[in-house]
């Protein structure tokens, strides 16, 4: 699996923000996320897809490196923010959260699509 950005103005050609990713898709692994973990490779994401879109936090405590994370409605972004280790706290609708190293969402915009893909 792969996720995608296709930013809405220019390029109707995807790039690929990270090929290596992680689905946390039952509780234990959407409550334990990226806690306790001392570095990421470049190319990796964390996904968090859920049934529905609905308003969701997302924390660094316990989280020992800065990330970017993005909010996902029907495959169109809501937010993205970079959070501080520790500290960072925000919050957004989604029905797909993603968590990537801090740099990786750095081209992303609200109104982008970024999609989960498998790989071809």
């Amino acid at each position: 699996m792969r996720v995608v950005h296709h930013p809405a103005a220019g390029s109707s050609d995807g790039s690929v923000l990270a090929s290596e990713v992680e689905v946390a898709d039952t509780l234990v692994s959407q409550t334990r996320g990226l806690m306790f973990r001392r570095s990421l490779p470049d190319d990796y994401a964390l996904a968090f897809p859920f049934d529905s879109a609905s308003t969701r936090d997302v924390h660094m405590l316990f989280v020992f490196v800065p990330l970017d994370v993005i909010w996902v409605t029907d495959g169109v972004v809501e937010r993205v923010e970079r959070l501080r280790p520790w500290l960072g706290l925000a919050r957004a609708k989604a029905d797909l959260i993603l968590e990537l190293p801090a740099g990786r969402a750095s081209a992303v915009e609200p109104g982008d699509r970024v999609v989960l893909e498998e790989r071809p």
